[in-house]
């Protein structure tokens, strides 16, 4: 029987593994990416009887200054069975091809922050009130077990999925463990600069893009961007080219709720949404099967452009008559 918990002790559960794995979703960020490492690296070091393997999509190169990240397994292999086995920042349905092994594992642990995941594992600790999965293994791992590599593992996921600690899940306990977590001595300026900031001048180019084709909606309130694929193959752009553009859609000035869209497949889009207090894009997102938090969320929905964006609008404009 699957069971929630409110907290849990990490060496106790996995007590007596001889394997252990862990996952993150598809498509994976820096709290995705930061997590699993910042895990893998605390067994690593305080279970050294036990193998530990991270099998995750290959993650973007600009994280491949985290301590582990040579060691990410993303081809898959057939055969892999788990005495122990972790889904990080996600729920099952979001783990990928590594789902076949969570889903054949001894016993499973499901640790996340989304509020639209309900617990997949055998044991669970799902805290939407925190901002990052990062901000809860820093509680798990406990101050005692922290050292330079796993802080600067756990500060990647936290600024990424705060925003640099600007967004409203942001808490006066996140800046504190962030202050903790750069007294380690990593290079946090320089972290920050080049895993958040910097872009590619393809990145530029087709955020450009993006941007200058957007659409204003209801009433200029939401404004949704979509790249076709017929875009990206002429900019030579994957998935991973397209992170931020979200965000500079929901920077613009007056808008409640942003929506970008790409085209993944035949009538098949990605979509993410971004929003301020006005709208809770989680309960958008579950609508059509995703999840996410209240100001960011996704989903993936099929159907024609402009059928994903008046689905969308029906749930978005419900909660804005309210303003």
């Amino acid at each position: 029987m699957k069971k929630s918990e409110e907290s849990m002790d990490l060496l106790q559960e996995v007590s007596g593994a001889k394997r252990i794995g862990i996952s993150g979703h598809v498509r994976p960020d820096g709290d995705c990416v930061g997590a699993c490492l910042a895990l893998w690296q605390f067994l690593h070091k305080n279970v050294p009887q036990a193998e530990v393997k991270v099998l995750l999509e290959e993650p973007q190169e600009i994280f491949q200054y985290l301590k582990g990240f040579d060691k990410i397994i993303s081809d898959f292999p057939e055969e892999e069975t788990f005495d122990v086995y972790f889904a990080l920042d996600c729920n099952e349905e979001r783990l990928g091809d590594a789902v076949k092994y969570f889903q054949v594992a001894v016993k499973t642990i499901n640790i996340d922050h989304h509020v639209s995941n309900t617990g997949c594992g055998d044991v669970n600790l799902i805290r939407p009130e925190i901002g990052s999965t990062c901000e809860v293994l820093y509680d798990l791992i406990g101050e005692d077990h922290l050292d330079r590599d796993i802080a600067e593992a756990l500060y990647t996921g936290m600024i990424h999925d705060t925003g640099v600690f600007q967004y409203s899940n942001t808490t006066p306990e996140t800046m504190r463990k962030g202050a903790n977590l750069i007294s380690y001595g990593f290079d946090f300026a320089r972290l920050i600069e080049e895993t958040f900031y910097q872009r590619t001048y393809i990145q530029s180019q087709i955020m450009g893009r993006a941007l200058m084709e957007s659409i204003r909606f209801m009433d200029n309130r939401c404004i949704v961007s979509v790249v076709t694929r017929k875009t990206m193959d002429f900019y030579n752009a994957g998935p991973k080219d397209l992170d931020g553009i979200v965000n500079h859609l929901r920077n613009i000035k007056g808008i409640s709720c942003a929506i970008f869209m790409y085209e993944a497949d035949v009538l098949e889009y990605k979509v993410s949404m971004r929003s301020d207090e006005k709208v809770d894009v989680a309960k958008v997102a579950v609508c059509f099967g995703g999840g996410g938090h209240a100001r960011a969320a996704g989903c993936t929905m099929r159907g024609t452009f402009h059928d994903c964006v008046n689905n969308l609008s029906l749930h978005i404009a419900g909660q804005l008559e309210e303003y």
